[in-house]
């Protein structure tokens, strides 16, 4: 038997990692010409990701990406994010 990486854990690392990256290049393009809001339920489609996990990347993104500012902005119904190049 050979000793390799479990590849199950390995692809969920790897896929977590496209879709943070997938929601970061959306939201520079949209966010290129100055601030955006936006609720995740809203671009869940555009992004082929669901709210909840529109939600957790954007937690990630806040702390992460230094191309863009992250702002948690208001709870109605659904968190609203302001979202601008940093």
């Amino acid at each position: 038997m050979s000793a390799t990486a479990n590849p199950s854990t390995n692809a969920s690392a790897n896929d977590d990692r496209s879709k943070e990256e997938r929601l970061k290049e959306y939201l520079l393009d949209r966010a290129q010409d100055g601030e955006m809001y936006f609720k995740g339920k809203f671009i869940s489609e555009d992004v082929d990701l669901s709210p909840k996990e529109i939600g957790a990347l954007m937690v990630k993104l806040r702390d992460s990406a230094t191309e863009l500012t992250v702002e948690k902005w208001s709870y109605t119904g659904a968190t609203t994010w302001r979202v601008e190049p940093a």
